[in-house]
């Protein structure tokens, strides 16, 4: 019996590479994807070796229009289905260069969801599949100097949960992954070293991916991995709106 196939986005490094080595682990054969081929080749080669799984490479830039089509020639079907690609631009919104922010959606939202429609389809088919939507706890609250992103990431929850409620009961499930702050490159491409968030304490990539996987076999829908994100995923309930706004915008505020 073939074993089942993953294909987990932004799979290069941090969460996503995570995602790859764990589910390799247990079992699954991969499709990893990401802009860089020679750096995928390596990491295939690698977990091939490993693993004795099967892995391939897809080569693709997800901030393209349409480019969820080109991975779907490449991989007609996956059992588990993992959008981890994601990025943020770290600053105020009416200096942010047009294009970045345009990338920026591309990637967080509209590809996620394209990609997450051409999948699903052949899982309600064949009634079985699991696809795990990357989040952020930022999804949970508005975030000044980073508008676009934590409205991008506020739109995958909202998403995800509304997908897994429309699915109950298929034998496919969807789960969302939030986290907080982690130890990955995000950070430097956002240009948000110097923010006060990512100088607090951060997660461990390999944490958050093992969160992730967990939740997404027992078919959780929100999985929000740590003590601190969980009170930050709590406090919209009990904060006041302008209060919450003011500290979320001073958390990565450049140079803070």
């Amino acid at each position: 019996m073939a074993a089942s196939v993953a294909l987990i986005t932004g799979a290069s490094g941090g969460i996503g590479l995570e995602f790859a080595t764990q589910l390799a682990q247990a079992g699954y054969d991969l499709a990893v994807l990401a802009r860089s081929k020679d750096k995928l080749e390596s990491i295939a080669a690698d977990l091939r070796a490993r693993f004795g799984i099967a892995v391939q490479v897809v080569a693709c830039d997800l901030s393209r229009p349409n480019s969820a089509h080109d991975v779907l020639a490449q991989v007609p079907e996956c059992d588990v289905l993992v959008n981890n690609a994601g990025f943020a631009n770290n600053g105020k919104f009416a200096q942010m260069d047009e294009s970045a922010t345009l990338e920026e959606i591309q990637v967080d939202v509209t590809t996620l969801t394209q990609l997450t429609r051409l999948y699903l389809a052949g899982m309600l088919e064949r009634r079985s599949g699991r696809i795990l939507n990357v989040a952020s706890t930022a999804g949970f609250l508005p975030g000044p100097n980073m508008a676009v992103y934590y409205a991008s990431k506020a739109y995958v929850i909202s998403f995800s949960e509304a997908l897994a409620e429309e699915v109950r009961g298929s034998g496919v499930t969807v789960t969302v992954l939030c986290p907080g702050a982690t130890y990955t490159g995000f950070a430097e491409r956002a240009g948000a070293t110097t923010t006060a968030l990512f100088k607090l304490p951060m997660a461990k990539a390999a944490d958050v991916a093992k969160a992730g996987i967990e939740g997404m076999l027992r078919g959780k829908r929100v999985v929000v991995p740590g003590f601190t994100n969980k009170l930050v995923a709590l406090s919209p309930k009990i904060t006041p709106r302008r209060l919450l706004v003011a500290i979320s915008g001073k958390a990565v505020e450049p140079g803070s």
